[in-house]
């Protein structure tokens, strides 16, 4: 076990002296072999997409053990938890009107605990929320999602309204972990259940950007076409990596945590 940890350390140490170039090249050529991995363990690609949904799920189910065990919502953001409700709310409707099925029921159960996470916070643990780290203001996000939405949105044959709400809640939620990211700068160190949360979403995340760029792959890009023309195939595929991207950092850390036995999480300054 000690051999295996040192040469994690070496590894992370030769890692992290690489230029940043560097690092996105490394960044992109394991995100690459991963995807090549699942290609060909997981055969119904579809099961990653609710794969993603079990993991969201677990990942709320160790946030409400924190809650209610420890009593605490110390280290997470409250403003994280409002745009994820919003974004699943927006798709939760765009799921009933468009296109009903197993996910409907994924999306409603992941938001009814979140709705029960943000009651916890604003009025039961209040006391202990950090409101003044938590100080990433929510228009900074949602206001370019909705101009980007009116903009570039599906060309499909749903209603127009529709339509922008689909596209509104693609790009919320690449970007709905800001704020949690911003607490967790602004205090450097993230206790144990929070780091589970947020690591929980990072790999959630990864799996459904794996499911959709490797459903283009097999379609051989005919997923693309049907899902309209102009840029919006291209922006949900950007979505999905960028939301990937936004928390390939902080997993890293969290890995290398686990591994070096660290129970406490300590970020260094400049990686969320």
């Amino acid at each position: 076990m000690r051999a295996q940890r040192t040469s994690i350390h070496a590894v992370s140490t030769w890692v992290r002296r690489q230029p940043p170039k560097m690092k996105a090249f490394l960044a992109v050529v394991s995100g690459m072999a991963a995807l090549v991995l699942l290609r060909f363990i997981v055969h119904d690609h579809d099961n990653l997409f609710v794969a993603a949904e079990a993991v969201h799920s677990i990942g709320i189910s160790v946030l409400i053990y924190k809650l209610m065990k420890e009593k605490t919502c110390a280290g997470l953001s409250l403003k994280s938890q409002e745009l994820t409700a919003i974004f699943l709310a927006v798709r939760l409707y765009c799921s009933f009107v468009m296109e009903y099925d197993i996910h409907t029921l994924l999306d409603l159960a992941t938001l009814a605990t979140t709705l029960w996470v943000i009651y916890m916070i604003r009025f039961k643990l209040k006391s202990s929320y950090m409101e003044d780290k938590d100080n990433f203001a929510i228009y900074y996000v949602a206001v370019p999602c909705a101009v980007l939405a009116l903009l570039i949105h599906p060309s499909t044959s749903h209603h127009f309204v529709n339509r922008i709400f689909w596209a509104f809640c693609v790009y919320l939620e690449a970007v709905s972990v800001l704020p949690q990211l911003r607490v967790m700068q602004n205090t450097k160190i993230v206790e144990p259940f929070t780091a589970h949360y947020v690591f929980a979403l990072g790999v959630a995340r990864f799996l459904s950007c794996a499911h959709w760029v490797l459903q283009v792959l097999d379609s051989r890009g005919h997923l693309l076409v049907a899902l309209g023309y102009g840029l919006w195939p291209s922006m949900v595929l950007i979505s999905e990596i960028v939301q990937t991207f936004i928390l390939a950092d902080f997993c890293y850390y969290y890995v290398k945590s686990v591994f070096g036995g660290q129970l406490v999480l300590r970020l260094p300054s400049g990686v969320v």
